[in-house]
């Protein structure tokens, strides 16, 4: 189903029905959120810790391509979860002419997640936004392409459980991010047609052309401001805080926050 932003010009009917209502925007129930740099500077962090422990800081890019490939094959059911991150951990030593045994990745990933952890921090934008989608009515859904419990346990700690419906993990739901399977699981677990439905992630690609395909809304948080060719019917915001008013702007019947 092909998702509707902005308004036409004039009102519409739909063709053969004289009596159809005119066109109206849709009415938005679900708002769908990336967690890794949309609501946690999760990469800023995880440069800090991996340079901490290589002694280097060009080799992000690499351990982000060697975990997307390992993630890849946990969604595919072909690696277990569990054995993931100290294969990975290889993996990414062997790329720098290190061979590690297992004990060794273990420890290597120990050091490198603690790092990880204390060094994980919400954007400015996260807190006030959410707390304006709670008081306006909407149901909200945390969408993640990580495959590990690990997600809950970060939303947890840095206080963000509590604003959160549903939280859809891709190793255990079983595909990922752009599938439409994965947006379209989402919608049915909190009864929302994906019309309805609007998801934003900081990968135009991945989170807001997969929404848009799987029919809805697609919103590419581009906080880094690159410019780069995006679909028209694709939304680009810089700042969660410019969220509410497109929200607003888009769709009818979304619930006014209350007075506090």
């Amino acid at each position: 189903m092909a998702f509707a932003f902005g308004s036409p010009t004039a009102s519409q009917t739909v063709s053969g029905r004289d009596d159809a209502p005119p066109w109206a925007p849709p009415e938005l129930r679900l708002v769908c959120l990336d967690i890794d740099d949309t609501l946690i500077d999760f990469s800023a962090a995880g440069r800090r810790s991996l340079a901490a422990l290589i002694g280097r800081t060009d080799m992000w890019p690499l351990w982000e391509r060697i975990t997307d490939e390992h993630v890849a094959r946990v969604v595919a059911g072909d690696l277990c979860y569990g054995d993931m991150h100290a294969r990975r951990t290889q993996a990414f030593l062997a790329e720098l002419g290190v061979v590690a045994d297992h004990a060794h990745a273990l420890e290597f990933e120990a050091r490198r997640k603690e790092r990880l952890r204390r060094g994980l921090r919400l954007f400015d934008d996260v807190l006030p936004c959410l707390d304006w989608l709670t008081a306006a009515g909407v149901r909200l859904a945390a969408v993640t392409n990580a495959s590990g419990a690990h997600q809950r346990e970060k939303l947890a700690n840095l206080g963000l459980a509590r604003f959160f419906d549903y939280v859809a993990i891709a190793g255990e739901v079983g595909v990922a991010k752009p599938d439409p399977v994965m947006f379209h699981s989402v919608c049915f677990k909190l009864g929302c047609d994906p019309s309805e439905a609007v998801h934003v992630g900081d990968k135009l690609g991945t989170d807001a052309v997969g929404a848009r395909d799987a029919g809805l809304g697609g919103v590419w948080l581009n906080r880094t401001g690159h410019a780069v060719e995006v679909p028209s019917d694709v939304h680009v915001l810089t700042s969660l805080g410019d969220l509410p008013e497109l929200l607003v702007s888009e769709f009818v019947r979304v619930g006014v926050p209350a007075q506090r």
